[in-house]
C-alpha cells in the first residue's frame, strides 16, 4: 500500500496532491460534530492509511457550537440589563457578572459550564495516524482540523479591506488581529458595573452590547458551514503531503502522530477529546506539537502567542527550532505576530507541551475569506501550503536527530 500511494503522488506532483485533498473535502459541509465532519474524517483516514500510516478515526464527546452557549450568556446579559434598568440593581450586577464570567470561561477553555448545562453533547471525529519510528519514545504531533465554520455578519471584511487600501500603514503596524471576543464580554460586564454603581448609561451601553452579541450568535448559529478550503483544509492537505514524504523517506528516532481534529470551530472540542484520550500517554518532556491552521493565504506566520482574553506566548525554544528550520530550508516565516483568536494549539500549550502554531496571511497581512463563503479551493495559495508541508517535514527531521 505505501508503495502504491507513493507512486501515485509521484505522478500527480505535490501541488496536484494538495489540490485533490482540498477540492475533495471542500465540497462536503463539515460543521462541528456533523455527518459531514464524520465523512471527511474517514476520507482523511483512508488517505493516510494509503501512505502506510496506522490510521484510525476516534469518536470523542463534544459540543457542536460556541454560538449557542455564548448566545445564552448574552441573553442573560440582556435580561440583567433590563432588570437593572427597572431598579433591580442587585440582579443586574449579579446576572451581568455571571454572564461575563461565563463568556470568559467558555472562550478560554475553562470549565465551559454554560455549554455543559445548556447543550447536549454530541460526537466529534478525530483522525489519529502514526508514522515514523513507532518504537521511539520521542513524539512530534502534527495537528490540523478538518471541520469548517459557519459564517456570520461579524466576519465581514469591509473595514479591514478599506484600511488595507487606504491606510496600509495601520495594518502594517498591527501585531495582532482585533480582539473580536472583547465586545461580547464587555456587554454583560458593563451591565454588572452599571448596576453596581448606579450608572444608567453604563447599563444602557451593556444592554446594547449584549443585544448585539446575542444577534451575532443567533446569526452564526443558524448558518451552514463555509467551504473551509483555507481554514483548515490547507492544514489537512499539508499533513497528507507530509505523510507522503515520510512514506518516501522514513524518519528514524522520532514517532510522528498526524492528528486531524474535529469540532475545532466549536472552540477546540475535538482536540480536548484527544487530550482526554492521549495526553496521559504522551510525556511532556519528549513530545512536541506543531499546529498547522489556515496555511494557504500566501505568507506563513509563526505565531508568537494567542489568546482571546489574555495573550499566552508559545514555547520560545520550540518556536526557535521551527524558525531555524524555515531558515535552513529557505521557507519564509513571518514572526512577531500574535492572534486574538484561538486555535487547537492552545490546548497542548495549556497542558505544558512545547507547541508552535503556524498560520498565514496575505501580502497585506490580512486573512482573506476568513469564515466566509468565499473560502474556496480556487482562493488557496498552494505554494504556501506546500511550504507548510516542507516546514513540518524539516521540523520532524530536526527533532529526530536532536
Amino acid at each position: 500500500m505505501p508503495g502504491r500511494a507513493a507512486g501515485l503522488t509521484g505522478m500527480m506532483g505535490v501541488m496536484d496532491l494538495l489540490r485533490s485533498v482540498i477540492e475533495e473535502l471542500a465540497s462536503i459541509p463539515r460543521l462541528p460534530t456533523s455527518d459531514g465532519e464524520r465523512t471527511a474524517a474517514y476520507l482523511i483516514r483512508d488517505r493516510l492509511a494509503g501512505y502506510g500510516c496506522r490510521a484510525v478515526v476516534e469518536e470523542v464527546s463534544a459540543y457542536r457550537s460556541y454560538a449557542w452557549p455564548i448566545g445564552v450568556l448574552s441573553a442573560v446579559g440582556v435580561g440583567s440589563a433590563v432588570a437593572g434598568l427597572r431598579g433591580h440593581r442587585a440582579w443586574g450586577a449579579i446576572g451581568g457578572a455571571v454572564a461575563a464570567a461565563g463568556i470568559v470561561d467558555d472562550i478560554t477553555g475553562g470549565a465551559m459550564m454554560c455549554r455543559r448545562v445548556a447543550m447536549r453533547p454530541r460526537t466529534a471525529y478525530n483522525v489519529v495516524a502514526e508514522t515514523g519510528d513507532l518504537a521511539s519514545n520521542r513524539t512530534l504531533v502534527v495537528l490540523v482540523h478538518h471541520d469548517a465554520a459557519p459564517s456570520g455578519y461579524v466576519f465581514d471584511q469591509s473595514v479591514t479591506q478599506w484600511l488595507a487600501d487606504h491606510r496600509p500603514d495601520i495594518i502594517e503596524a498591527m501585531k495582532s488581529n482585533p480582539p473580536l471576543w472583547w465586545p461580547a464580554i464587555a456587554g454583560p460586564a458593563l451591565v454588572a458595573l452599571g448596576s453596581a454603581t448606579g450608572s444608567r448609561w453604563l447599563r444602557w451601553l451593556g444592554l446594547i452590547g449584549s443585544l448585539g452579541s446575542l444577534a451575532a450568535m443567533i446569526d452564526i448559529g443558524r448558518r451552514p458551514a463555509v467551504p473551509g478550503a483555507n481554514d483548515n483544509l490547507s492544514g489537512v492537505a499539508a499533513m497528507v503531503a507530509l505523510a507522503d514524504r515520510l512514506a518516501h523517506d522514513p524518519v528514524r528516532g522520532l514517532r510522528v502522530l498526524l492528528v486531524s481534529a474535529g469540532a475545532e470551530e466549536a472552540l477546540q472540542e475535538g482536540i480536548r477529546g484527544f487530550a482526554r484520550q492521549h495526553f496521559g500517554r504522551l510525556p511532556v518532556a519528549s513530545t512536541w506539537f506543531l499546529n498547522l491552521d489556515t496555511v494557504g493565504s500566501g505568507r506563513l506566520v509563526l505565531l508568537e502567542g494567542e489568546g482571546p482574553v489574555r495573550m499566552h506566548d508559545y514555547d520560545a525554544t520550540f518556536k526557535d527550532v521551527v524558525a531555524q528550520c524555515g531558515i535552513d530550508h529557505d521557507i519564509p516565516l513571518l514572526r512577531g505576530l500574535r492572534s486574538r483568536n484561538s486555535t487547537d494549539g492552545a490546548v497542548p500549550r495549556r497542558h505544558g507541551y512545547p507547541t508552535a502554531t503556524v498560520v498565514s496571511v496575505d501580502g497585506r497581512k490580512l486573512l482573506p475569506h476568513y469564515h466566509l463563503d468565499s473560502d474556496l479551493p480556487e482562493h488557496v495559495d498552494y505554494g504556501c501550503v506546500a511550504n507548510a508541508a516542507r516546514l513540518a517535514e524539516a521540523v520532524a527531521r530536526t527533532l529526530a536527530t536532536a
